[in-house]
């Protein structure tokens, strides 16, 4: 592994990526805290969860348009992958992996799907007693209560990966010494090995209009209920 001091500082995130993630944080506390408030509080959690509905598609979209380290195809890696890079974890040195290792892309996609499915299922959920879910009408009460449970079991799951991944951070920090908040700020990470051309940036255009394809594909859902 080359010292830190020799290794290349290379654009990795682009904007798109840094304000999903960031906006997804902090929906996702809004989301929390007005869930456990409840009454008039809904409100707000209902429009937070339509973001983060939107926000979710725009990032699967990203995930095959958008820029090369964004793409799944970059970091969504088989299982041999997956645990062949686990076992690397115990060494006390950085890895410096041009995007997402195969393990913390593999978190990506399993939070990418618990989000969906938290967004999802509370359009069609209800709380018995006078909120619901703008599509609760499509279906039956008794669909809509079971779509109701797999939301607040979803919840749960998505509060320990959120845990694992504080922990994979604060892990990544303090024992590997690779810092992995800095570059969600910035866009620029330290890398081994990678050719500075191999990292490709479309316009912030294409995102534009990929954002505005999301949160107007979401506005029509909400809206036909």
């Amino acid at each position: 592994m080359n010292p830190t001091n020799e290794l290349d500082r290379i654009p990795i995130w682009d904007l798109p990526v840094r304000l999903f993630h960031w906006l997804v944080v902090t929906l996702f506390i809004v989301s929390f805290v007005t869930g456990q408030i409840g009454g008039n509080a809904m409100i707000y959690h209902m429009y937070s969860g339509y973001s983060i509905l939107a926000l979710v598609i725009f990032r699967v979209l990203w995930g095959f348009f958008g820029s090369t380290s964004a793409r799944f195809s970059h970091f969504v890696r088989g299982p041999a992958a997956f645990f062949s890079y686990a076992k690397t974890l115990p060494r006390r040195v950085p890895s410096y992996t041009p995007g997402h290792n195969p393990v913390g892309g593999g978190m990506v996609v399993v939070l990418l799907a618990l989000l969906l499915v938290q967004a999802v299922t509370g359009l069609f959920a209800n709380d018995d007693i006078f909120i619901e879910g703008p599509l609760a009408g499509w279906v039956s009460k008794e669909t809509s209560d079971w779509l109701t449970g797999i939301h607040e079991i979803n919840i749960d799951l998505l509060l320990i990966l959120v845990g694992l991944h504080v922990a994979a951070v604060l892990f990544y920090l303090l024992y590997k010494r690779e810092n992995l908040v800095e570059p969600m700020v910035t866009g620029n990470k330290r890398v081994a090995g990678e050719p500075k051309t191999s990292i490709v940036f479309p316009s912030l255009w294409r995102a534009l209009l990929l954002a505005l394809l999301a949160a107007g594909g979401v506005l029509v859902l909400v809206g036909a209920g």
